[in-house]
């Protein structure tokens, strides 16, 4: 993407404007190791097949089909094909041995989730955990700045501070949007992605995006918002997105998506505010060289009605 001399404008609510920096189920147990098979049947305790369970490749654990050399060193399926059939401990070849009985006693631990230290309190038959692991409320997030592919992952207050010091987002306390994003010879620009807005209301935070990409062969411009937290709880927000000029406006209504989802998955399922080149000069008003487009609106809480058990917007909150 191009970030080069991309301007963004922004106020908070009530305020002037001012510039931001431009960027280039299952029935669970209380938690501890165990197994059905115990130690005097001549079974190792499960911390110790769970090291047996590991891959000496790749440290992962094991999951069938487990292969094994004539001196009975294993390795996963994955690093069979990695270590061209060769025993990475003995230099002996594999061949196509299962190691039927690790497989078998892989089938009576129960271990608790990965995330247990970031608070997941759940237990898992072996062959069951890593199903749940892909899909663990308590997995850490991925951080949601679109302007670079940032590795950092972590819980949410974690992110927050990450956004915040060291990709020095604007931060805005409120609910309500009153942003003018801009940027000179809109024409030479086809990709661009404007500074990342975190708004902090209702005691939790949404990412506000704004940038210019390719849909087909038409340059558009796009706002969308994320919300830094799971779907489930996404669901419980909504907002719109307003732009116009001129006696004309766009207005988009929706639900954030989740940070679970990507930057980019929002984007190219077109979830947002998308606006033509064309029309968004034509809202900027001048001789439409210079894009000044100012976004609005805001994002409420949806009550449940406890009644009709249907959910009716919170707007005053």
């Amino acid at each position: 993407m191009d970030f080069d001399n991309i301007e963004c404008i922004s106020s908070s609510d009530g305020a002037e404007d001012e510039e931001i920096p431009s960027q280039h189920s299952h029935n669970h147990r209380s938690h501890q190791f165990s197994s059905k098979s115990q130690v005097q049947s001549g079974i190792a305790p499960a911390t110790s097949v769970h090291e047996l369970l590991e891959c000496p490749v790749c440290t992962n654990s094991m999951y069938p089909p487990i292969h094994q050399c004539h001196n009975g060193h294993t390795l996963c399926s994955t690093c069979k094909t990695r270590v061209h059939n060769r025993c990475p401990t003995c230099r002996q070849e594999l061949g196509d041995i299962r190691c039927l009985a690790l497989e078998k006693v892989a089938e009576s631990l129960e271990l608790p989730c990965k995330y247990y230290s970031l608070g997941c309190p759940e237990i898992f038959p072996y062959y069951s955990k890593l199903k749940h692991e892909a899909l663990c409320n308590f997995r850490p997030y991925n951080c949601p700045y679109a302007g670079s592919e940032c590795s950092v992952t972590g819980d949410i207050p974690f992110l927050v501070a990450h956004l915040r010091d060291d990709h020095k987002v604007d931060m805005h306390t409120g609910c309500t949007f009153n942003h003018r994003y801009v940027k000179s010879n809109p024409r030479e620009v086809e990709n661009a992605t404007w500074m990342l807005t975190v708004f902090h209301c209702f005691g939790q935070y949404f990412c506000l995006h704004f940038e210019a990409f390719q849909l087909g062969m038409a340059p558009v411009y796009m706002a969308f918002l994320r919300f830094m937290g799971d779907e489930s709880d996404a669901r419980n927000y909504s907002y719109s997105l307003e732009v116009g000029a001129n006696g004309r406006k766009l207005i988009w209504e929706g639900t954030p998506r989740s940070i679970r989802d990507s930057h980019r998955k929002v984007r190219d399922s077109h979830d947002g505010l998308i606006i033509q080149r064309n029309m968004a000069l034509f809202f900027s008003g001048g001789d439409r060289k210079e894009l000044k487009l100012r976004v609005t609106r805001r994002i409420w809480k949806e009550q449940q009605n406890p009644d009709a058990g249907v959910c009716i917007p919170n707007l005053f909150s």
